[in-house]
Order: structure tokens, then C-alpha cells, then sequence
């Protein structure tokens, strides 16, 4: 490590009556991975902002390179060499590659763009980067893992000094995380500074030199990596030791209330098929691309052409639509809860009565004080923590925007509830959070579909556990007898015994 490339000194933010910075101080080295730790509300999006020219700095001092600077907007923060990769990438889809690395400063010939060079110099940065997609290919044709990929060559043809990597891997299978921690290390072993934003606690381990905890806007601990363990910063962010986020669950599974057999598509699953019990946590496990959440949004009414049968409470159900789900007491929680579980520039409150209007009705129009009444019922029942019904979905952390989604859904009295990655994203506290309300719905009666990429959740939580590997259903695993190796190798293709003894202490440790 050398000096010192990004100061921050006494930094404050205030949006009206909320002190979202207190004076913080944060110090980052050239050629250094810097995590950035802290609950969802502790100030971490607040200071990325800052730092990217989003927002203005209300008081304190930041300095690049030695120099003070104050950015009048985000241009003039990425002109100064910071520039942000952040969990949900916005991207102009129907552009190439080589035009989103270059987009608004397009390489000229006169007044003419020099596609040619362009498109080069963009392949070059991929090249360097390890990736396996060209220039000329359109983004709206690449992964999530691969456009993140983009994002980072965009950071390396600016030859950004900062990066700033905003929970990355949020959505990447584990072959993807890997190569991504060694893009991480590459940028590292060329200079950059990087502040590592994540939730996960062996990617912090796995590739950050240094960290800084926020607890409601301040720092609150700082040092090296090598000299904290995970329960002392999950105390420093929590302000409190969490010594048992996964609640008991006391349910015992009871009669059968929904049957899927044959569930099948023409390239995406084949041949899905499970009973699921009143009372109970089903588990789906397998890596990005297993099929998992292609098969909920079958049984949701979602995937058009998938086929297969559904008996629910006793009924064939025929799912050509999510009405069809819905009135058949169904409700689904998505992956991405920004983009498909809420609206963004609604209040907590519209969000929440949103998919039972009909019940708030009056010939063309809505009761206020049947919504209201919903509302404040769920915001208690869930621990929703707002200033006001009113307050935008936008303007609530991480955690409390996915209980939103969630009480959107148990507002309308489901029996059956799917969870796809309902944690993701979100700190150990609002997990914890996440957990007991799961507990709480299956000791009330309800049965959930529990889709995880986490291990520890699956094997924690859910009574029985569905193992998807490239649209097959390879194992099913009973809490009982379900081990960490069994259920990696099961969702890799490989075989348990001959995996290397350090693979097999990895998945236990993942499992702890």
C-alpha cells in the first residue's frame, strides 16, 4: 500500500430533521480493498452518493489525490477518476458494449465517431478483464455477472483511480463471484482503490485489506482485516451481538396443500414435481441458472410456456395467469424487489394495498380508511420502520422495503407463500428480521417456498430441502440428514467423495 489516495475528513449530511453522516472520517490507499460495512440505514448509500457527485457534502472535507474537491455532479466526480458499480446496473440495452464503455464520450475521427478504434480499445479492456463476450455484443444479450463485467471495463478505459463496488455480487452464481474477486484483485494490483460495499461476510474476508463500520452515520470502528473476526463486526454494525439470527422453527408440517407434478419448460426446467404441507418451509437450492426461480414464476402464472399440474387445496389449479395464483391463495415474493416486488415511487402505503384493490372498493372507487387501516395493521404486524405511511418505498432501507413486498402479499391472507431470495441485499439484522417473520408465518398455518442461493438459509430454516441443477430436480434433502457437502455437490454435478478435504470444510464453514 502506498499514500493515502481518498480523504474523507468530518463529513456530515442532513436531510431535513435526519443526520444521515456524523462526522465521518475515512481514509483509503492506493492499490487497497476497502470494505465498507454497516447495517441497511447506516450511511453507506449516503456516502456513495457523496463521493459520486449524486449529492452535495453539507459539511467536512474530501480530498483526491491531495486535493480538495467538491463535485457539482456526478460528470465531475467520474472526471476526477470515482466511479460506482452498483448491485442493480443501468445500462442502455439496445447499445453495444463498446458503446456503453464509452457512452457520452465517444472516441472521435473529426466530426465523426471512430467506431473501429472504439470498438478496440473496449475489446482490449475486456480482454484484460478475463471477458468471454466482444465488443460489438448488444447488453440487452448478457448476464447480470457480465454486464457487472462492463461496468468495470467502463472504470479501467477511464482510468478511474477510485471504484466503487456497491454489493456486485448480490445476484452471481459462485463460479461468477470467483472470477469477479479476481477482477477485485487485479484493479487492487494495479493501483486502484477500492471500497467494497457487501453484506456477505466471507466476501469481505475473502478479498478486502482494511474496513470501516457505519452505525447510524458515524464510524464506528476501522482497521485491518486480519485483526477482526465476523461476530465483532456484525457487534460494531449492530451495536449489539446477534448470537442467534436463525429462529427455532416449532412447526411441524401438516396436511398437503399444494401438488406440482411434471412441472416442465421447453428449455429452462423439466419434469419439477414436490407435495408442499401446511406449516411447512420448502426449500429450493442450486446455483444461478438452476432453474429455480423459472419454476416459481411457472407456478405463479409467469412463464407461459411452462406446463405441468397443480393441485391447491384440493383443486386442480390451471395457472395461465397470476390471477389465477392469486385466487387460488398464492403469493410470490420476487428476486428483485426494486423492480418486480414494489414500486419505487409509491408510498409504503399504496405498495402495501396494491395487489388486493379490489377488496378496498367502492364502485370506481378506493376506501382511504380500508387502505389506511390495512396499512398500519401490516406496518405493526411486520415491524415496518417508516416515518409515515406516506413515506415513498424509495426512501426506506433495504430490509424495510422487502417487508413491504412481503405484507403487500400477506395483506391478502395467502396460504401459500414463495420467497425467492428474500434476503438479498439486505444486512444481518434485517435477515434476522426476514427469519422470524418466516418462522411466524408457518407457526400461523401458512406453507412457504423458501428459494435461496444461500446455503446457511436452506439448511437452517427449511424442513425439507429441493436440490435444482440446469433445470433438473437432482436431490431432496431432509433437514435431519441434510449436510453442507451433499447439498454443494448436488447443486455442482459433483461427486461429494472426491471432493478435496478443503472443499468439504468450506461448505461446512459456509454452513455454520
Amino acid at each position: 500500500m502506498s499514500d493515502v489516495l481518498l480523504s474523507l475528513r468530518g463529513i456530515h449530511k442532513r436531510y431535513g430533521a435526519t443526520h444521515a453522516l456524523r462526522g465521518v472520517d475515512l481514509d483509503l490507499q492506493a492499490g487497497e480493498v476497502l470494505a465498507l460495512v454497516g447495517e441497511n440505514g447506516a450511511g453507506k448509500s449516503t456516502l456513495v452518493k457523496m463521493l459520486t457527485g449524486v449529492v452535495p457534502v453539507d459539511e467536512g472535507l474530501i480530498t483526491l489525490h491531495g486535493v480538495a474537491q467538491r463535485f457539482a455532479n456526478a460528470q465531475a466526480s467520474q472526471a476526477a477518476g470515482i466511479l460506482a458499480v452498483h448491485q442493480e446496473t443501468v445500462m442502455f440495452e439496445e447499445l453495444s458494449v463498446a458503446e456503453n464503455i464509452y457512452v457520452g464520450r465517444h472516441l472521435m475521427r473529426g466530426p465523426f465517431i471512430d467506431w473501429k478504434s472504439m470498438n478496440q480499445q473496449a475489446q482490449a479492456v475486456l480482454d484484460q478483464i478475463g471477458a468471454r463476450f466482444k465488443a460489438v455484443t448488444l447488453v440487452k444479450d448478457l448476464s447480470l455477472a457480465e454486464r457487472h463485467l462492463v461496468e468495470i471495463a467502463r472504470a479501467l478505459s477511464q482510468k478511474a483511480s477510485v471504484v466503487i463496488l456497491d454489493e456486485p455480487t448480490a445476484a452471481l452464481s459462485q463460479a461468477e463471484i470467483r472470477d469477479f474477486y479476481g477482477i477485485v484483485r487485479q484493479l487492487r494490483d494495479q493501483g486502484v482503490g477500492v471500497i467494497f460495499i457487501t453484506h456477505k461476510f466471507d466476501e469481505i474476508f475473502a478479498v478486502a485489506d482494511r474496513y470501516v463500520v457505519l452505525r447510524d452515520g458515524a464510524a464506528v470502528g476501522s482497521g485491518a482485516i486480519a485483526d477482526v473476526s465476523e461476530q465483532e463486526l456484525v457487534k460494531l454494525m449492530a451495536g449489539r451481538s446477534i448470537d442467534q439470527i436463525y429462529p427455532p422453527i416449532a412447526s411441524t408440517p401438516g396436511e398437503v396443500v399444494m401438488t406440482v407434478k411434471n412441472l416442465s419448460h421447453p428449455t429452462e426446467f423439466h419434469n419439477i414435481h414436490f407435495e408442499l404441507r401446511r406449516g411447512e418451509i420448502l426449500g429450493f437450492y442450486g446455483l444461478v441458472g438452476s432453474g429455480r426461480s423459472e419454476a416459481m414464476l411457472a407456478i405463479m402464472g409467469l412463464n407461459p410456456d411452462a406446463r405441468g399440474e397443480f393441485v391447491v387445496g384440493g383443486q386442480v389449479l390451471n395457472a395461465r395467469r397470476p390471477g389465477d395464483a392469486i385466487a387460488a391463495g398464492i403469493a410470490y415474493v420476487p428476486e428483485e424487489r426494486q423492480r418486480q416486488g414494489g414500486i419505487l415511487g409509491f408510498s409504503v402505503e399504496h405498495n402495501i394495498s396494491l395487489a388486493g384493490l379490489s377488496r378496498f372498493a367502492r364502485g370506481i372507487w378506493l376506501s382511504k380508511l380500508r387502505e389506511s387501516e390495512l396499512c398500519q395493521r401490516m406496518i405493526a404486524r411486520l415491524r415496518i420502520k417508516t416515518h409515515s405511511p406516506d413515506t415513498l418505498l424509495s426512501g426506506l432501507s433495504g430490509g424495510n422495503q422487502q417487508k413491504v413486498v412481503i405484507a403487500k402479499w400477506l395483506g391478502l391472507n395467502p396460504r401459500i407463500v414463495i420467497l425467492d431470495e428474500p434476503t438479498k441485499g439486505i444486512d444481518v439484522g434485517a435477515k434476522q428480521a426476514v427469519y422470524h417473520l418466516i418462522a411466524e408465518m408457518v407457526e400461523q398455518g401458512l406453507a412457504v417456498i423458501l428459494v435461496s442461493s444461500e446455503l446457511p438459509e436452506v439448511m437452517n430454516l427449511a424442513h425439507r430441502t429441493i436440490v435444482m441443477r440446469r433445470g433438473e430436480q437432482v436431490a431432496e434433502f431432509d433437514k435431519a440428514q441434510a449436510h453442507a457437502e451433499d447439498i454443494v455437490a448436488a447443486a455442482s454435478g459433483l461427486n461429494q467423495h472426491a471432493a478435496p478435504p478443503a472443499a468439504a470444510r468450506a461448505s461446512e464453514e459456509l454452513a455454520a
